[in-house]
């Protein structure tokens, strides 16, 4: 535990390396007992010094005023893991001899909410429930995929997984607001399974503020697992028809569209993305839903609004990285950016998956070695390339395949820059750039 200077607890003379150990006579089990205990004016903490004596420490303060505790783990707690053993699940399809924290299977309330991590409720105790209510953790992200029994506990392999919707009931009865999720696995709960879920969940709105379909991923390590296959064009609008047939539906009699399909389906199906102000204020942007639409509308807006005329007309040449999925999408936002600066230079490198297997197409899983592979049998690749922040790990300046920037960069003998997702901070980056020379 460490202190924050000036703050409260360093005040009243708790220091770095004290253990907290209860506050006004109750245990801490997580964060949000401990926000909860410490938000009165007054209370009591209970204090392990270093050297093993215990204090009571009196304080008055105000009322919701943070007492400048800062802990190692920011939950408080060691995460909750996933019980089930879902047929799609992608964590049981990653290859050998990864990092052992890639293999963690994290199904914790508490993380939803904290993080916007999607959980299938199935490991929640009758304690955790009332403690999720108690502290009114809303929105939560839930992963529901089939609102059938059986077929739910089919795809989670858990034979208590199939109650979902009255659990949903309770939290929406308590006030808390969800985002729901399906994983569709073709020929499991697509088709009239997919249409049977969204209109049992309609009943929820609008406590359930969205629901997203997003296709099941598929990599090349299902040995011993159950065959899943892929969704392909007619399959992909298969889908999108009876999620339309859903919005309109709802469009008109509660005002929202309610139910969102994953890009995949639309690029995959080569039917139109809708439009920005179709989604709605894009309420699971980082599900994979809406993404393009938004990056395009991002993109038009500041190419409209910058003054070119203050734009070096130096030439200026750079590679851009991207899945296969969406390899005509960013040739289009480039030929958008060619126009507006015909000295700038873009070229698109869809890069084929071998790490997990061609038919995972999203830039989010691309590898160093992958696109060390592809970049290499190409001729001037420009100044710079530019690879998306999706592709690194959370919080580390690494690749999935643990190749780091620098690696990569030493090996294409060419300096690499990440590039936001964000169609807006995307155009300045790349400006930034060219007036730079880099």
């Amino acid at each position: 535990m460490a202190v924050e200077p000036e703050s409260i607890a360093e005040e009243v003379g708790i220091e770095a390396g004290d253990t907290l150990l209860g506050i006004n006579e109750e245990n801490i089990q997580d964060v949000f007992d401990y926000r909860y205990l410490i938000a009165d004016e007054e209370i009591t903490l209970a204090i392990r010094k270093a050297n093993g004596e215990e204090w009571a420490i009196e304080i008055e303060k105000e009322y919701g005023e943070d007492l400048g505790l800062v802990f190692e783990n920011s939950l408080m707690d060691e995460l909750i893991r996933c019980r089930n053993k879902c047929l799609f699940c992608f964590i049981d399809q990653l290859p050998p001899n990864m990092r052992e924290t890639v293999y963690f299977k994290d199904d914790d309330w508490r993380m939803s909410f904290l993080n916007g991590n999607y959980i299938t409720l199935t490991n929640m105790a009758e304690t955790d429930m009332d403690r999720l209510i108690k502290y009114h953790l809303s929105p939560i992200n839930i992963s529901i995929h089939a609102t059938s029994k059986e077929i739910r506990e089919h795809m989670l392999t858990n034979r208590f997984a199939g109650d979902i919707i009255s659990q949903i009931k309770r939290l929406v009865e308590a006030g808390i607001e969800i985002n729901g999720q399906i994983v569709l696995c073709k020929g499991i709960n697509d088709g009239e399974v997919l249409d049977q879920t969204i209109r049992d969940l309609s009943a929820f709105i609008p406590h359930i503020l969205s629901l997203t379909v997003v296709p099941v991923g598929i990599s090349k390590f299902r040995e011993g697992l159950a065959s899943l296959k892929g969704f392909d064009k007619e399959s992909s609008r298969e889908v999108i028809d009876i999620i339309h047939s859903w919005q309109n539906y709802y469009l008109e009699k509660m005002k929202t569209r309610f139910v969102f399909a994953a890009d995949e389906f639309y690029i995959k199906g080569e039917v139109p993305l809708p439009t920005y102000e179709e989604y709605e204020d894009f309420p699971v942007l980082d599900n994979g839903v809406g993404m393009a639409t938004k990056f395009r509308h991002e993109l038009l807006e500041a190419l409209e609004q910058k003054d070119w005329s203050k734009v070096s007309q130096k030439p200026f040449k750079a590679s851009i990285v991207t899945g296969c999925l969406t390899e005509d999408f960013m040739k289009e936002c480039v030929q958008l950016l060619k126009e507006k600066c015909p000295s700038l230079t873009l070229e698109v490198y869809p890069v084929s998956n071998h790490f997990f297997g061609e038919e995972i197409t999203v830039t989010g899983l691309l590898t160093g070695q992958d696109i060390l592979r592809t970049l290499r049998q190409k001729e001037n690749l420009g100044q710079v390339v530019l690879l998306a922040e999706n592709m690194l790990k959370c919080g580390e300046n690494i690749l999935l395949d643990d190749y780091s920037i620098e690696r990569l960069q030493e090996e294409l003998r060419l300096p690499i820059v990440i590039v936001p997702n964000q169609g807006s901070l995307w155009l300045d980056q790349i400006i930034e750039l060219k007036e730079k020379q880099i």
